[in-house]
C-alpha cells in the first residue's frame, strides 16, 4: 500500500456520527493518507504530527476501523491508525456510545454489547455514503482491530453469535445478542481479544476469514483462554495468526503515553517489569501493517 501515499502523511478529521436509535451523536476520529505536510495537532490530551483536515490523497485505498476496549478512548491507538494512515489505509476510530472514558454508564449490559457491533456497521456505512471518502474506499477491502472488548466488537460484527451472562440482562437471564454481521469485512486483527460471550459451541462458526491475534503473556484481564475459545471455535483455525507477546500486559497495546501521563494509579500507562512499549509499538505497527497489506 505503500506506494500510493508517495509523501507518507496522514491527515485526520474529527466527525459525527448519528445513531437514530439512540438519540445521539457520537465522534469518530478519521486518519487517511495525504500529500499536505503534517504539523503537531492536539489530539485529546495527545500531541501528535498529523494534517488536520487536509484533502484526502487521491486513489483508492483500504478502509480500517479500530475498536477500543471497554471504558476507553479510540486516541489511544492514535499511533497505530496514524501508521496505517501513513502506508495507503482509512482508518475509523469511532468513539463507543456510553461505553468510554467519558461516559460508561453501559458498561456490563446485553445494550451495550448490541450496540457496539452496530457501531461498527454504521461507520462502514458512513465512509461509504461520505461524498469526502466513497471515492477514496476500495470495496470489499474493509478490516476491524480490536482491542479487549474491542475484539469482542470486530468478533461480532464479523459473524460471531454472542450470548450474554445472567448479570448483563435486567431480568438476570442469559440471552443471544442480536447482531447483524457485516459481509464487507475481509479480515480482523484481535488485540487482547475478550471472547467469553463466544462460548457456546458454533457461536463462531461463521466467522471465517483471516485474523491477526495477539494476547498477552501477563494479562489479568484476558488471559490466554479467550485465545483458545477462538481458536476453537472459528470455521478455519488455520486461518489465524496467533502470537503471545513476552512480558506484555494488556494495556501494552495501547499507544505509549506522554511522560506526563506514566503513573501507578493509571493503569493504562503501565506495562511488567521490563517491558518496553514504545519498541514494542514498532513491531506492532508493522506487524499489523504487514498483516493487513497481505490480506487485501
Amino acid at each position: 500500500m505503500k506506494d500510493n501515499n508517495r509523501n507518507g502523511c496522514a491527515g485526520y478529521s474529527q466527525v459525527q456520527l448519528f445513531d437514530a436509535s439512540l438519540g445521539i451523536n457520537f465522534p469518530m476520529t478519521v486518519m487517511y493518507p495525504t500529500d499536505r505536510p503534517e504539523q503537531e495537532e492536539r489530539l485529546g490530551p495527545y500531541l501528535l504530527e498529523l494534517a488536520k483536515d487536509a484533502d484526502p490523497l487521491m486513489g483508492k485505498f483500504p478502509l480500517v476501523l479500530i475498536s477500543h476496549g471497554t471504558g476507553g478512548s479510540p486516541l489511544v491507538y492514535r499511533t497505530l491508525a496514524r501508521h496505517l494512515a501513513r502506508n495507503g489505509f482509512i482508518v475509523g476510530m469511532p468513539e463507543h456510545p456510553y461505553n468510554n472514558r467519558n461516559d460508561n454508564s453501559l458498561e456490563g449490559t446485553v445494550q451495550n454489547l448490541a450496540c457496539r457491533p452496530k457501531h461498527l456497521r454504521m461507520a462502514i456505512d458512513w465512509f461509504f455514503e461520505c461524498a469526502r471518502f466513497n471515492s477514496n474506499i476500495m470495496p470489499d477491502a474493509v478490516s476491524v482491530i480490536g482491542h479487549s472488548l474491542g475484539g469482542y466488537t470486530a468478533l461480532a460484527a464479523a459473524g460471531g453469535i454472542p450470548t450474554s451472562f445472567p448479570q448483563e440482562s435486567p431480568d438476570g437471564q442469559s440471552q443471544i445478542i442480536e447482531v447483524i454481521s457485516d459481509y464487507r469485512i475481509k479480515s480482523l486483527v484481535l488485540l487482547a481479544p475478550a471472547s467469553v460471550w463466544f462460548r457456546v459451541d458454533g457461536a463462531l462458526r461463521a466467522v471465517n476469514l483471516p485474523i491477526l491475534m495477539l494476547d498477552a503473556e501477563k494479562d489479568p484481564y484476558t488471559p490466554a483462554f479467550h485465545a483458545q475459545i477462538i481458536i476453537g471455535g472459528v470455521a478455519e483455525p488455520s486461518k489465524i495468526h496467533y502470537r503471545t507477546v513476552e512480558n506484555a500486559g494488556h494495556f501494552s497495546f495501547l499507544s505509549p503515553f506522554p511522560e506526563s501521563m506514566i503513573a501507578p494509579s493509571f493503569l493504562p500507562s503501565q506495562d511488567p517489569p521490563g517491558f518496553d512499549r514504545e519498541q514494542f509499538h514498532e513491531w506492532l505497527n508493522a506487524e499489523v501493517l504487514h498483516f493487513l497489506c497481505s490480506h487485501q
